[in-house]
Formats: structure tokens, sequence, C-alpha cells
């Protein structure tokens, strides 16, 4: 029987079958048809809807992988590869910090009145406690601010020489500090005064770099400035008052003296901690007021002088530039009081009501009358103010008085006009002129060397050279108070 393989083996061999074709349903020649028949808006459409695709994708822009470039240094020298910038990669989750400085070189203001900062209504600031005008801070103290200075400089008359005495003193009252953060007025510096004061050096020393912009916070003095107003505000008491103890013919200048440091400073920062001393001083200046004649003497209502008045109402004006509340009514007695010192209907004034009035002693009764809001045309203010610039009473060194130079210089700014610039033009070349240049002195002002200061025998090397800074710092210190509306009210 035979196998299969050899029944296969016979079989004769079969063709491949070809693929079958595939089924002819009739749809190609219908498309052919259609193709035939098809109008030619329709290929017209879709041979520029083509285009059109192509074009797009012609100016579709090709986003390139981004890479990051690292490159690695090794050095045989340790250290030498930090010598660049170390690199920070910050995602969106977290942003990098960075500390933000200051600079030295900010790019001064064209125009330091232009746009005002609008003021901030708050609880704690009375701006209406009476209807004489105060400056705002934002304003009366703007001028301190780092890329305002050189512009204000320039505009009012200061010079490089002028700021470059500034900073020399201000070096050397930094050399000066003690440890615990206090000024003296002895020393450890040559020549000092002949009493001790320690609240008042401190505040005399604070306002020094206050005046240039330096706070606890910010400036080339920051870290003087906030030891300096630890150790002052530790010797408030409770009832306000920062004098304890000392010559009594001491007591309120020093306290009005503090009271402009404090005040100040919470106006420059807005920092809380400050607000509560400075309300405190202030309430303590309004309690040890002459009820009678209406100013300050040495001691609480122990009638009343121009001097000392002056220095309290600054600290008061210093607490309304902070937006801190004065009664209306102490301000008023302070009016009472300049009408009683007053000669020659307004424009002079003596140092007590009923006695002869004094160049020194008008420059003083001036700038508070300015401050209490006498208007820029007010014809006592005129008449006051010319005696003021008369050649007699012009800066000189053989006739030295710094006290008497730091008001009338600042009566004069706030004016502006030729008058200021007949005054400045003497001042801004005498006093840098005769500060010491060399040795363990230098960047102050000798206080009786040649011809002695009026006071320099009492207040000594510090009192003279902190009077001398106030006065070469007036084109910042306090902003004009006529320039652009400042002062608008007519007492």
């Amino acid at each position: 029987m035979a196998t299969s393989k050899e029944v296969a083996a016979s079989r004769p061999p079969q063709p491949t079958p070809a693929p079958a074709p595939p089924a002819d349903d009739g749809r190609d020649e219908i498309k052919q048809v259609a193709a035939r028949n098809a109008p030619a808006f329709l290929i017209s459409s879709v041979v520029h809807m083509v285009i059109l695709i192509l074009l797009g994708l012609w100016f579709l822009p090709l986003k390139l992988p981004e890479f990051v470039h690292l490159e690695l240094v090794n050095s045989e020298v340790e250290g030498d590869q930090l010598d660049e910038e170390p690199l920070l990669i910050a995602d969106d989750s977290q942003a990098a910090l960075e500390e933000i400085l200051t600079p030295d070189d900010l790019t001064p203001v064209d125009d330091p009145f232009a746009a005002p900062p609008k003021l901030e209504l708050t609880p704690d600031g009375s701006t209406a406690s009476s209807d004489i005008q105060a400056p705002v801070i934002g304003l009366a103290l703007d001028g301190r601010e780092a890329g305002s200075r050189e512009a204000l400089l320039g505009a009012y008359g200061g010079t490089g020489k002028t700021e470059g005495a500034v900073q020399l003193a201000l070096a050397w009252l930094a050399k000066q500090q003690r440890p615990d953060g206090s000024w003296s007025l002895r020393g450890p510096y040559s020549d000092g005064a002949g009493v001790e004061n320690v609240a008042s050096a401190t505040a005399m020393a604070l306002l020094a770099f206050q005046g240039n912009g330096n706070t606890h916070q910010k400036g080339k003095y920051k870290e003087n400035v906030d030891r300096g107003i630890k150790f002052l505000l530790s010797l408030q008491g409770e009832d306000g008052n920062f004098y304890h103890g000392g010559p009594y013919t001491h007591a309120l200048y020093t306290h009005g003296q503090c009271t402009i440091v404090i005040c100040e400073l919470y106006g420059m920062t807005r920092d809380g901690r400050f607000k509560k001393p400075a309300e405190r001083a202030v309430a303590y200046c309004c309690r040890a007021q002459d009820k009678n004649l209406g100013g300050w003497k040495y001691n609480p209502g122990d009638y009343s002088d121009t001097s000392v008045t002056g220095w309290v109402l600054m600290g008061l004006q210093s607490a309304r530039m902070a937006g801190l509340d004065v009664p209306a009514e102490t301000l008023a007695r302070v009016h009472k009081y300049l009408d009683a010192a007053q000669a020659e209907g307004g424009s002079r004034y003596a140092y007590e009501p009923g006695k002869e009035p004094t160049v020194v002693m008008t420059a003083e009764g001036l700038l508070c009358r300015q401050y209490l809001g006498w208007p820029q045309n007010d014809e006592r203010l005129d008449r006051g103010t010319e005696y003021l610039v008369q050649l007699e009473n012009l800066p000189k060194w053989e006739d030295r008085n710094v006290y008497y130079w730091y008001y009338a210089t600042q009566v004069l700014h706030h004016l502006e006009g030729p008058r200021w610039e007949k005054w400045n033009n003497v001042m801004r070349e005498l006093l840098p002129a005769k500060q010491e240049k060399s040795g363990a002195e230098a960047g102050s002002w000798h206080p009786t060397a040649g011809e002695p200061d009026r006071w320099g025998f009492q207040g000594g090397r510090l009192f003279v050279t902190c009077l001398s800074v106030y006065v070469l710092e007036v084109y910042y210190r306090h902003m004009p108070l006529y320039s652009s509306g400042r002062m608008t009210a007519a007492n």
C-alpha cells in the first residue's frame, strides 16, 4: 500500500494562485464622475485652503530647547573657584531672596518738590488739632532721603565743600560715642565743656546724624543712631521727662532737644516703638509750660524765656510733623508769649518780656513765628529778616556765635530769595574753612581757639560742632516752609 508521501509526490505540480483582485463595487467610477463634474469654486477653495495651511506652518515659531551652560573651573589654590558670583536658581514657587541696600550713589531727583506723598489718615495723627498750620512729615523731612540731598544742595546753594565738612564732622562724632551709646559734653575729646550733661550731648549728636538721613534702620551711621537712641530712651521716666539731675538751667533745654530727636525718628521711620515715648515727651512739654506767660524756662512752670521756648517749640513742631497730637491751647499760649517778648511791632525779640531785643533772640523768635504760621510775605517777618542780613549781623569769625547762626540760617533758608543767598554766600565759606582738618579732632570745630565762640566755654567742642553741622545740613535738613504751598496759614 502506498504511503501518503508517495501519493502526494505522484500528483502533478499546482500553480501558485494569484492574489484576488478587489471586488469592483463601482466606487472608483463614481469618484471619477464626481471629480469631472465638481464645480470650479470647490476646487479653488481646496487649493487655497492648502496654501493657507502651508503658509501658517511656514511662520509658526520654532521653540528651541533652552540650555543652561555651567562652567566648572578647577584650581590648585583653595578658594579660587569661588571668585565668580554664585548662581542663584529659583522656581516660581519660591523667589530667590536678596538683601536690599540703599546705595550711596542714587540718582538725584530733578525736582524734590514734585509729587509729594499722599498723607495717611491715622487715628494717632492730628494735623487738625490746631488751626495753626504745620508742614507734614513727608514734606518737611523728605530732603534727608538718599537721592534728594544732592538736588537740594544745588537748589539752595550748598556745595561739595559744605557737604564734605558735614561728613568729616559726622565721622568725628561717631568716634566720640561711648560704649553705652551715649555722648559726653566733656570728652573723651579735648576742650570739652565745664559741666556734664550726657542726655543733651547724646541728643545733639543724634540730631546731627538724623539731619543727614541716618536712622536706626539705614544710613552709614545707623549703628551709632541705634545705640544712641537706646541709651536716650533708657533715660526717659514714666512722666516723659528725659532730664534727671545736673545744672538746673539745663533741664528744659535738654528735654526739648530729646523731644526733637524722638519725634523726628518716629516721623522718619514710623517705627511704632517710638510712638509712646514721643507722646510722653510731648505731654511733659505741655505740662511744663508756663501757663501764665505761655513759654518755657529752666524748670516746669518757671517763668518763660525765648531761648528755652524755641527748643521746646521745635520739639512740639517735630511731633506735629510726625502726625502726633499737640493741643491747640499749648500753641496758642506760645503765640501769647511771643507777643509779650516782641519789639518793634513783632520784627524783633528779647530774651525775656520787657528786656531789650537782641539779634540772637530775634532770629529764634522769627523762626518760632514761621513755624506757628506767619506767611512768607508777612511785613513783620520782612523787617525782621532785613535786620538779620545787615552787614554787622552777617556771620564773622571774629564775632563767633554759632547759636545765633543756627537760628538765623533756618529763618533765612525758609524765607529763600536774595536774603538767604546773601547769608549763605558767607556761611558756606566760613564754617568749612574753620573746621579742623588734621589731628585727633579733625572734623570738629574748636570752641575757643582764636576768636572764642560766644558759648564755647560753656558748651565745649561737641556743642559747637553739632550746631555747626546743623547749619551746614540746612539745605536738606528741613524743606523750606513756603515752597510749593508748604505753609498757608496766617496768624
